[in-house]
């Protein structure tokens, strides 16, 4: 009987059937006309990137880790009664002992160009079969927690000693395949990610043995050609990275005035939500911050990785936290009707992280504390330039800006969100910093007990 797990919950995979060598990972969805869909499977390290483009098994790049990780091409298998729309088989006992994990993901195709993305995509799954049974092991569906994103790392198989075990994760992003890329270690120019044009041929380039070629381009995401008569052929990877060299630095232009944004300037600022059609509606809050780069010779960033999460208390009496840290990734269909999407560990994925409130279920909240923590790094706030964004649909943007630095304090309580009769939601700014959660929560008489946890 095959395992249904949520998100964020984990499951053994290898330990209770030690005799299986072999896995195939299928997934399927439903989706609005005209929305294109693409799997890839990421094959990382212990620290979470890729060692090698071609670690990315994607249509361009369909066999990787030692031939054994490679995509079904043509028919997918039916399997358990079910036919996916994508399969990739791994033979587990054949993965190199230096890769760590294997990210399952879907894109959406040119989604920002196309003004396409998640919330046109229905019954997205994942499931892992045992090919020699035909028998479904583990499945884990999506549901409808994604709005705005066009990528979604929806799982991954990770060593546990031993054995392999499965992380449902569910963290959505912008910015398409090239975002993932981006935040797996791959770089790839803007441009190339966008829609292929037919290639010139070209001679091979000549070179000699004792000097390497020079100026070739970064990884290649370039879809092959669709057209039936003109069947499509993987096109190599080119594995040699773009400069290092940091960019010139080009003064911002001066930003226009925003009617349809507020900012609370000073802590105590409070303002109401509209209230448009009997109904709140979503709300998204959203953390965007960015690495100020170091002066000297070496460069480089502070690598901080800024999270955001929340405390929650509802009317009837129940307390916990949303945030990334113990996989705590909540809800928006049930208690607590919070969610919390993608971890952006760079502070360079352009949509932020994002927590998602469910205005429809405003009687149920009693307050909500929005705050963000520095989970690596030195506890500098002025190098995190931190801004949220509360996003309300038929109302104005709502800013909060992390402007009041403290150092060596790794905790910030940035608004409190509370609820007014049952007809709003008011947000306060607080922009206050603590040492650890258990200090916010003293501060705010939670009552939560805290251990240390990780991600």
């Amino acid at each position: 009987m095959a395992i249904s797990v949520v998100k964020g919950q984990k499951a053994d995979l290898t330990k209770n059937n030690p005799s299986l060598t072999q896995v195939i990972i299928g997934m399927g969805w439903r989706n609005a006309n005209g929305v294109d869909l693409d799997f890839s499977a990421f094959v990382l390290g212990a620290n979470g990137k890729v060692s090698r483009d071609e670690d990315l098994i994607f249509y361009g790049n369909p066999v990787g880790a030692n031939h054994a990780v490679s995509l079904t091409t043509g028919d997918k298998r039916n399997m358990a009664g079910v036919t996916d729309r994508e399969q990739v088989t791994i033979q587990l006992g054949n993965v190199p002992a230096q890769y760590a994990k294997i990210a399952f993901t879907l894109t959406v195709y040119e989604g920002e160009k196309r003004k396409q993305n998640f919330a046109q995509v229905d019954d997205a799954y994942i499931r892992i079969i045992d090919p020699t049974s035909g028998s479904e092991l583990i499945r884990y569906n999506l549901g409808k927690d994604f709005s705005v994103e066009t990528a979604v790392v929806v799982g991954e198989l990770y060593r546990y000693n031993s054995d392999w075990k499965f992380n449902a994760i569910g963290s959505g992003y912008s910015g398409g395949l090239g975002a993932l890329c981006n935040s797996f270690g791959i770089e790839v120019k803007e441009e190339e990610i966008k829609a292929p044009t037919p290639p010139t041929p070209q001679p091979p380039p000549i070179v000699q043995a004792d000097k390497p070629p020079v100026n070739n381009p970064p990884l290649n995401l370039n879809r092959p050609s669709q057209q039936p008569n003109n069947p499509p052929q993987p096109q190599p990877l080119n594995l040699n990275r773009p400069s290092k060299e940091p960019a010139p630095s080009v003064p911002p232009a001066a930003n226009p005035i925003n009617l349809n944004k507020i900012e609370l300037k000073k802590r105590g600022d409070t303002i109401n939500l509209q209230k448009n059609s009997g109904s709140l509606g979503e709300i998204l809050v959203n953390l965007n911050w960015d690495q100020k780069k170091k002066s000297g010779w070496f460069g480089g960033s502070s690598n901080l990785d800024l999270d955001l999460a929340c405390l929650y208390e509802l009317k009837n009496g129940s307390k916990g936290v949303v945030q990334a840290l113990g996989n705590s990734f909540g809800s928006l269909t049930r208690a607590p009707y919070i969610s919390l999407d993608g971890d952006d560990r760079t502070g360079t994925v352009k949509s932020g992280e994002n927590l998602r409130i469910n205005g429809n279920m405003l009687k149920e909240f009693k307050r909500i504390l929005v705050f963000a923590f520095i989970y690596e790094g030195a506890a500098n706030w002025a190098e995190a330039n931190g801004i949220v964004t509360i996003k309300q649909s038929g109302g104005p943007d709502i800013e909060v800006r992390m402007d009041e630095h403290e150092k060596n304090k790794g905790m910030c309580a940035i608004a409190l969100i509370q609820n007014v009769n049952d007809q709003t939601l008011s947000i306060e700014k607080l922009v206050s910093y603590y040492a650890g959660h258990a200090k916010m929560d003293e501060a705010y008489k939670w009552g939560l007990r805290w251990v240390a946890g990780s991600k």
